[in-house]
């Protein structure tokens, strides 16, 4: 689902504040709220389905060589 954005003055927003999180939970839009021509917030809706981090990563890492058994380096911490 696409999300469209727009964007209002910091006092017409405070004017419409109510009607406008209405819209953004209904509409799925976001609002982006100016002060004197210059972006200061934004008011998005909360995603329904939260994020699962967990396994996010998974098999986006390939292993080329051993990784288990010590390297045949001495480190330089050692000397």
């Amino acid at each position: 689902m696409k999300q469209t954005t727009c964007s209002i003055k910091a006092g017409e927003f405070k004017a419409k504040c109510l009607q406008l999180m209405d819209d953004v939970n209904h509409k799925h839009m976001s609002i982006t709220i100016t002060k004197h021509g210059k972006p200061i917030a934004r008011l998005v809706p909360i995603e329904d389905v939260p994020v699962d981090f967990f396994g996010c990563l998974k098999n986006t890492v390939t292993i080329h060589k051993d990784i288990i058994n010590p390297l045949d380096v001495e480190w330089e911490a050692n000397q």
